[in-house]
């Protein structure tokens, strides 16, 4: 593809010429010149030939797709690099399948003091229920174990975890033989992830860096905090990722904040904003999402971690020091909470100030009519996993055997989002779902619900542009002159311009449109293969095969 054999990781002007560059500034261009960290010009192929001899490098897309890198805006970057690299039984299909893959992480890790896990979705076996703690203690052996459930809100633990840590037994969340929630989680959380060697770490987020550029993610946004992982977790990471080459990453620090004082910790610890996972609720799958009406399949309205003037101290006292506010909140209640929290914190620090400060929430599914008119008013973003429809939606999914099915057809109603103003940004919750952009965008344009569906294109400017616009930059995430070389070069099939509407498919690939083209994201299509991802000007990745 490239007519250069300097290093690939250092900066140089570069001319890629050939194939399909997703511009609004030229809708038929095919070509693009890269000046060290910058794009300094997007046009045709004959223009192009001016450039040819005065760049390092020329690179021929041969019919390629070149798009804006892709920005997660929600990772656990060291929990999906020990999932990449560990026991993860997201694929695991029945219980009997989910212990034997047990069994066999243990054989192999004889040397681990603590056994790290991820995955299990008991409500997707036949069983319907997770291994219980004396299978556990068998499949390992009598070894402590830590294992999360895919929504990483409550754990499975052997009886030699509970050992050691010290009064389990009388926190909140624990059960004799029931996964661990609440305080009994963190608790437990603490104690496995306290086993974890720096040099675990270190190579744990290494693995997920790597992992991010080869799916075309140029930017990762890291959802830490002291109930996830804890502060040189995340102070490793960013050390780890301005060292050497890799996605670009921005941290989230979720501690409750209620002063400068706790503002400025925050900047210490190098995160730009008080927000990510700082709870308002837990998940549904775990029963522990805050709902108004209780579940269909529990008989109790799940937890609530935050009130709404535990809210409101938040983000007046963000908003006043300058950083960005944020929260984790799935059910209805826990929206409810945080949407009237914001308003008191807007009447106390004025709503201009609230406004500007892009506040976000994450996940953000059960919205109703009266919290989608709140995000819009007080500009928060929802920081939002459409794979989690995809995973769990659908008439016999695990929103309709939690919530029943009405109720599960309102959940992440993105067109109503879009509709309202409200900035979307798209990530994956990494390791709940996969770092996969491309399916992301499927599971959005192909919702189960018809009416929450939203465009290819108006998907895609969210898993772009809209992660730069979550961290208040609007001059990133999109392929113009002047903006940041942050880009994907694609392996892909036919370009068109995809809508969730079926009545008016038939222009889709009329280029009359001057809508530039995007891949066919159709359920059973092949989705792009990666084949470069350059940050900042530098190749980050290149495909073996290329």
């Amino acid at each position: 593809m490239s007519d250069s054999t300097a290093p690939l990781d250092r900066p140089r002007t570069v001319l890629l010429r050939g194939g399909e560059v997703h511009s609004p500034a030229d809708p038929f261009a095919t070509a693009m010149v890269v000046d060290g960290d910058g794009i300094a010009w997007i046009g045709s192929e004959g223009a192009a030939d001016s450039f040819a001899d005065g760049v390092d490098e020329v690179i021929h897309l041969d019919g390629a797709l070149v798009t804006p890198a892709f920005t997660d805006a929600h990772v656990h970057t060291t929990a999906t690099g020990l999932a990449l690299t560990g026991l993860d039984l997201t694929g695991a299909r029945t219980l009997a399948d989910a212990l034997a893959r047990v069994r066999a992480h243990a054989r192999t890790r004889p040397a681990d003091r603590i056994l790290l896990g991820h995955g299990w979705d008991a409500s997707a076996w036949p069983e319907r229920r997770p291994p219980s703690r004396a299978e556990l203690d068998e499949a390992t052996g009598g070894r402590p174990l830590y294992l999360t459930r895919v929504d990483v809100h409550s754990a499975l633990v052997t009886t030699a975890l509970l050992d050691l840590v010290p009064g389990i037994t009388d926190l909140p969340g624990y059960a004799p033989d029931a996964p661990l929630t609440g305080d009994a989680h963190h608790a437990a959380r603490a104690v496995a992830h306290g086993s974890v060697t720096p040099a675990q770490r270190a190579e744990a987020q290494r693995a997920a860096l790597r992992h991010a550029v080869s799916r075309g993610i140029g930017t990762l946004h890291e959802c830490a905090g002291p109930e996830i992982s804890g502060e040189d977790d995340l102070t490793g990471l960013l050390r780890l990722a301005a060292e050497e080459p890799g996605p670009r990453v921005f941290g989230y620090w979720a501690e409750h904040v209620t002063s400068a004082e706790d503002a400025e910790r925050v900047r210490e610890l190098g995160a730009i904003g008080a927000a990510g996972d700082l709870f308002a609720d837990g998940s549904l799958g775990s029963h522990t999402a805050h709902l108004h009406e209780p579940y269909a399949d529990a008989d109790h309205r799940g937890t609530a971690h935050l009130d709404a003037d535990a809210v409101a101290a938040h983000v007046a006292a963000c908003t006043e020091a300058g950083i960005q506010a944020g929260f984790h909140a799935i059910g209805d209640a826990a929206l409810t909470a945080v949407t009237d929290g914001v308003r008191a914190a807007a009447e106390r620090v004025g709503l201009d100030r609230v406004r500007a400060a892009r506040h976000r929430v994450e996940h953000a599914e059960m919205l109703t009519e009266a919290t989608i008119a709140a995000f819009a008013e007080y500009a928060l973003t929802a920081s939002v996993q459409p794979a989690f429809d995809a995973a769990w939606g659908g008439e016999d999914g695990m929103y309709a055997r939690r919530l029943g099915p009405e109720r599960a057809r309102t959940l992440n109603p993105y067109a109503a989002m879009l509709r309202a103003g409200i900035p979307l940004a798209f990530g994956s919750d990494s390791p709940v779902t996969p770092l996969d952009p491309w399916g992301t965008l499927r599971a959005a344009a192909f919702h189960h619900t018809p009416e929450h569906r939203i465009s290819v294109r108006a998907a895609f400017t969210a898993h772009t542009r809209g992660g730069w616009r979550a961290i208040g930059r609007d001059d990133a995430g999109v392929l113009v002159p002047g903006a940041p070389a942050d880009y994907a070069i694609w392996r892909v099939g036919e370009l068109v311009v995809q809508v969730p509407d079926h009545r008016i498919a038939a222009w889709s690939t009329d280029p009359r449109s001057g809508t530039p083209g995007l891949p066919d994201l159709a359920p059973g299509r092949d989705l792009p293969v990666c084949l470069r991802t350059v940050v900042a000007g530098r190749t980050v990745y290149a495909h073996p095969n290329e």
